[in-house]
């Protein structure tokens, strides 16, 4: 059973930094392309934003490129989000998750919260 943990998440001010962790059992990162989705308050909707393949390319949301960084460690089973340049708009909470999605992977998220 796979089980995604994701962390790292918090309040911080417009400008600022935070990293987000996201743990896996299991093996899934080795032979899956893998995403951050957020889903912002009021909105149904997960979007993706950001996704690193199996190759190590990375792909971003036009919303997130040039401030936010992909990255995975498949030893560790754990992808990370860098994220510069908080935006209000960032406020979400965050989940990872294969790409395509599994529903059945969704972990509990970290909320990600940035004051004006």
């Amino acid at each position: 059973q796979v089980q995604l943990v994701e962390s790292g998440g918090g309040l911080v001010q417009a400008g600022g930094s935070l990293r987000l962790s996201c743990a896996a059992s299991g093996r899934i990162f080795s032979i899956n392309h893998m995403g951050w989705y957020r889903q912002a308050p009021a909105k149904q909707q997960r979007e993706l934003v950001a996704v690193i393949f199996l190759s190590g390319s990375t792909n971003y949301a036009d919303s997130v490129k040039g401030r936010f960084t992909i990255s995975r460690d498949n030893a560790k089973n754990t992808v990370y989000l860098q994220m510069n340049s908080l935006k209000p708009e960032d406020t979400a909470a965050y989940y990872c998750n294969t790409v395509p999605k599994m529903n059945s992977y969704w972990g509990q998220g970290t909320q990600v919260t940035v004051s004006s």
